[in-house]
Formats: C-alpha cells, structure tokens, sequence
C-alpha cells in the first residue's frame, strides 16, 4: 500500500457536500484504507494500493461531481513526494506570520518554466524560491500583498491546474500521513 495525499482545489467548507465527512466518505467508497482529512481546505490522506497518481486523480474526479455534486481540480502526492520537499526545507530560516506567508503551490501537470530561480515578481511583494518536484514554493509579504493576488500571478504563469497550500499544512500533511 502507498501513502497519498488528495490535495483538492476550490474546497469551501462552508458547503455541506465539500465538508470532511463527506471527503472521506468518496473516498472510502472508492475503495481507499485509513482515509484522513486534513484541515477543512481540501486535503484527503489516503492509502491505496494502486501506483498510477493519473488514474487516481481521475477516479476522484470524476468521483466528486457524481457523488457530491461539484468539480475539483485533484493533484496527487505520495507520502515520499512530500517528504523530499520537507527535506528539502526550501522555507530555512523564514517565518509564517501575520507579515509573512510561506505558500506552496503544487501543479497537476509537469512544466517547463523560463523563471530563473529565486524569482522577485516585478511590481509585487512576492518572490518564488524555487520548483520542487512539481511544487512552487513562494513567499508573500502580507503588509502589502494579499495570497488571492499571488494565486492569480501564478495561474497565468502556470495555468489553472494548480492548488496553493501554506508551509504550516504541507508539515501537518506529513505529520497526518505517517
């Protein structure tokens, strides 16, 4: 069995059908063990035996709308994808405050960038640190930037099958997985 994590995107726990107890319940359905959630923002930890992260966020896909009436972009990591990007600790020595969010944005498809890395945004207070394993990892300055401005920089650079976590979930998705 592999240890995932089911990272959702456009999840509002405010609606009934994308609430945790309704994650985990598609998710057992489709045959997944020791499912968890984490946070109420679209985080579904999971085993299953299958080795395909394709064909598994195609299942949950196309699991969401039949089951709880809405889409969701699903991007799958195994438990050793997040790990290598927790060891790599691209965040060492900065600190997620109220001044500061320490943001990783992870991408559904692989791809070429032409950013050269580390990457000030022009005009912006944000800079991206570096893709690691088919994560953005991205600090904003919240006195003067809000994340929802960063997300859409990045969506235009990188299209809209993405989903953005901070660096405090990422390491409570770990810690869930274990």
């Amino acid at each position: 069995m592999t240890r995932y994590v089911a990272l959702l995107r456009g999840i509002a726990p405010s609606n009934p059908n994308m609430q945790n107890d309704k994650l985990r319940g598609i998710f057992e359905e489709l045959g997944f063990v020791n499912v968890k959630t984490v946070i109420s923002s679209g985080n579904v930890v999971f085993e299953s035996p299958a080795r395909n992260a394709n064909k598994l966020e195609e299942a949950i896909a196309r699991a969401l709308p039949e089951q709880l009436g809405f889409t969701s972009i699903t991007i799958i990591r195994s438990k050793a994808q997040i790990q290598q990007l927790v060891d790599k600790n691209p965040f060492k020595g900065m600190d997620h405050s109220q001044k500061s969010s320490l943001n990783v944005t992870f991408l559904k498809k692989k791809t070429r960038s032409n950013i050269k890395f580390p990457f000030k945004v022009e005009n912006r207070d944000y800079q991206l640190l570096g893709m690691y394993g088919g994560a953005v990892c991205s600090v904003i300055d919240l006195t003067s930037s809000k994340t929802p401005d960063l997300m859409l920089w990045l969506e235009k650079q990188f299209g809209k099958e993405i989903t953005t976590r901070t660096w405090k979930t990422v390491e409570k998705i770990l810690k869930a997985m274990e």
